[in-house]
């Protein structure tokens, strides 16, 4: 560590408190836009919620906004903040301590609050992406001409 002028010790900052809950529900909820990176202090940030939101303005281009690649491609950034919900909620408290609160002189007790928040992003989670695989599978299909004479 070093010492000022007058000889009292400088050392690193005390970094503020991280919860491991809050990390979670950003995640699960806007995980598409990186919210629990900017809340993390990630370093390529920006880069998440700038794809997802170049994605969103190239989807309004077409006629139909939610069947076009650019919306299917939406796909990618929505699971990864799912499954990285999932991770931070089932991860241990000390785990997470270890790698984002180690500065802040403060231990994270958290309780069942993440065992909640992973009940529901399970739930969440698998209707969305079940529901835009569906979607995938059949703009293909009607990119391929497969459900020619079918009406849907």
């Amino acid at each position: 560590m070093a010492t000022s002028r007058s000889g009292a010790r400088i050392g690193p900052s005390p970094t503020s408190h991280r919860s491991k809950v809050i990390v979670a529900l950003l995640s699960a909820l806007l995980g598409v836009f990186g919210a629990h990176w900017w809340y993390l202090g990630r370093r390529w940030a920006w880069l998440v919620t700038l794809t997802s939101c170049v994605l969103i303005v190239l989807a309004q281009l077409y006629p139909v906004w939610w069947d076009n690649p650019p919306f299917l491609l939406l796909i990618i950034p929505v699971t990864a903040g799912f499954i990285e919900a999932l991770v931070f909620s089932l991860k241990p408290d000390a785990w997470f301590d270890a790698r984002y609160n180690a500065g802040s002189g403060r231990t994270t007790r958290t309780g069942w609050a993440p065992v909640l928040i992973a009940i529901f992003t399970t739930l969440l989670g698998s209707s969305v992406l079940l529901f835009g695989i569906a979607l995938i599978v059949m703009h293909v299909y009607k990119a391929l001409g497969w459900l020619d004479g079918y009406v849907l």
